[in-house]
């Protein structure tokens, strides 16, 4: 009786350890997944900012000849 005790008693051990482990990795990958999420979030703002910014550009050329556009973006492309 006492050798069945000691062996449920060390395989419960085991599969604890086991349980514990598959939970680590369950989180770790959760936890990336949350990270990568925010991370193409924090990419969309900036692209939507840039075409935000390319459309003023788009709007301030509009509408001059091309000689006048192409002196604008020159000065404009320094800065």
């Amino acid at each position: 009786m006492t050798a069945l005790i000691a062996f449920l008693l060390e395989h419960a051990g085991i599969a604890i350890a086991a349980l514990g482990a598959m939970a680590t990795v369950v989180a770790a990958g959760w936890g990336n997944l949350r990270g990568a999420k925010r991370e193409r979030d924090k990419q969309a703002l900036k692209d939507a900012a840039a075409a935000t910014e390319a459309q003023k550009i788009d709007d301030a050329v509009a509408g001059r000849t091309p000689d006048d556009n192409r002196g604008r973006l020159g000065r404009w492309s320094r800065s």
